[in-house]
């Protein structure tokens, strides 16, 4: 199936890679990507009465159907209606959450050509709003996981910008992002992590063993 973007422009969807564990909390989890564990994630907390955080439908405009038989149908082509903005949305204790979910091979930096201009006026005008806006980042070869308030992020992107360095590195995330520790269940418990950005200006790095 062909999908388009507004413009008209074909979608290569990202390769999504297989995780290295450092510890291995269950067999379940092997070859899980973010999206995968955060989903897992919200519906423990809508189970539980925590919060109420889905992943967001892609709105698409079906072009092309092909009929091999008479109870099958098989889209051949589509288009996406408009931009996606970030990932996830919902709600918790009376606060909107909106956050967007990457992943990133490398072991020593995320690249910010994986996120795009309209993802970043959409974060930002949610956050002037009020709402709780965030990444969640994965490194997927160290199996390390952090959350960027989107205050924190906003530096980064202004620097690509103006000619700076177009990735975040490791050690800049150690030093302003929260790492969030993977357990059994649930798996990214994210909004323990999210409470440190609500409640008080933090540090990163005196923070690390509260989460």
């Amino acid at each position: 199936m062909t999908i388009r973007y507004p413009n008209g422009k074909k979608y290569v969807p990202v390769q999504k890679s297989g995780l290295q564990k450092k510890v291995d909390l269950s067999f379940s989890n092997r070859g899980k990507s973010l999206e995968d564990e955060l989903n897992e994630t919200n519906e423990f907390y809508l189970s539980r009465g925590v919060a109420v955080i889905h992943k967001k439908p892609v709105p698409i405009q079906i072009v092309n159907v092909n009929y091999p038989a008479r109870s099958a149908a098989v889209i051949t082509e589509a288009y996406f209606r408009t931009p996606s903005t970030t990932d996830f949305n919902g709600v918790w204790q009376g606060k909107y959450i909106d956050f967007e979910a990457k992943e990133t091979k490398s072991a020593t930096s995320f690249p910010l050509q994986n996120i795009h201009d309209h993802q970043v006026e959409h974060m930002k005008s949610v956050s002037q709003q009020g709402g709780v806006v965030f990444f969640i980042v994965k490194f997927t070869s160290l199996d390390r996981y952090f959350i960027v308030p989107y205050d924190s992020f906003e530096k980064y992107w202004e620097r690509m910008n103006t000619g700076g360095r177009k990735s975040i590195t490791l050690i800049e995330f150690e030093a302003m992002a929260i790492e969030i520790l993977p357990s059994f269940n649930p798996r990214l418990d994210y909004l323990k992590a999210v409470s440190l950005i609500i409640t008080t200006p933090y540090n990163a790095t005196e923070r690390q063993e509260e989460v």
